[in-house]
């Protein structure tokens, strides 16, 4: 399998350490976080032709893995703000 492109780590690169933090501490945060990575892997194994689905659902995919991202960086600022 390739790079994930869009992994936590990737995406917030400057936070990796708080990412761990935060999904150790917050129970909510950790689920999004879970959810998030098992989505990503999804649309990786869909990119690649390992597991094709229909482009409308990989589309669904992608909105479902962006409006978490978007949680979890709510959660990271939280979490740093608080810090």
């Amino acid at each position: 399998m390739t790079e994930h492109l869009h992994t936590l780590s990737v995406e917030f690169p400057a936070y990796r350490v708080q990412l761990r933090e935060l999904k150790a501490a917050d129970p909510h945060a950790a689920r999004l976080m879970e959810e998030y990575e098992a989505i990503n892997e999804q649309v990786q194994r869909a990119m690649e032709g390992v597991q094709p689905i229909e482009a409308l659902a990989e589309v669904d995919l992608r909105k479902k893995r962006a409006m978490l991202k978007d949680q979890i960086a709510r959660a990271l600022a939280q979490e740093v703000t608080a810090a």
